[in-house]
């Protein structure tokens, strides 16, 4: 899968965004994740430390999709709000989105630009935000 899947996804306010529309702009990177994740979590954090100097040296968008069902979704926003992390939050509550990327397991990142998957990781373990980094570089020139 190499393109981005036309998916209807939630804002934490209700507001519908098709994931076509979020790459038009320029690239941006996609974080699949959930509440129940602990690694997901920990690489967001990571993210979330250095997300702002990332912005102002590239101009890259972060777009944290949970994949949380009807049942852990309500965790989302106190959880979101709590670790005061800067990103764009889309719900995936029926797994549709992931589902079309073919993802089995998260954390899962991509970099996406004009909607075409140019980057894919699986998994996290400390430090791999600045291998992230240096290929958002290589898209965003």
């Amino acid at each position: 899968q190499n393109s981005l899947p036309s998916v209807a996804l939630k804002t934490l306010d209700g507001k519908t965004i098709n994931t076509k529309e979020l790459s038009k702009e320029g690239p941006v990177v996609i974080s699949l994740w959930a509440t129940w994740c602990v690694p997901c979590k920990n690489e967001l954090d990571a993210i979330s430390d250095v997300y702002e100097d990332w912005q102002d040296e590239t101009d890259i968008k972060l777009y944290a999709i949970s994949i949380d069902d009807s049942r852990t979704v309500k965790r989302v926003k106190p959880l979101v709000n709590g670790k005061g992390w800067d990103y764009e939050v889309l719900l995936d509550t029926n797994n549709e989105f992931k589902r079309a990327l073919g993802v089995s397991t998260v954390p899962v990142t991509l970099i996406v630009k004009n909607n075409k998957i140019v980057y894919r990781h699986s998994g996290y373990t400390p430090g791999e935000e600045d291998d992230l980094y240096d290929e958002i570089k290589k898209h965003t020139k």
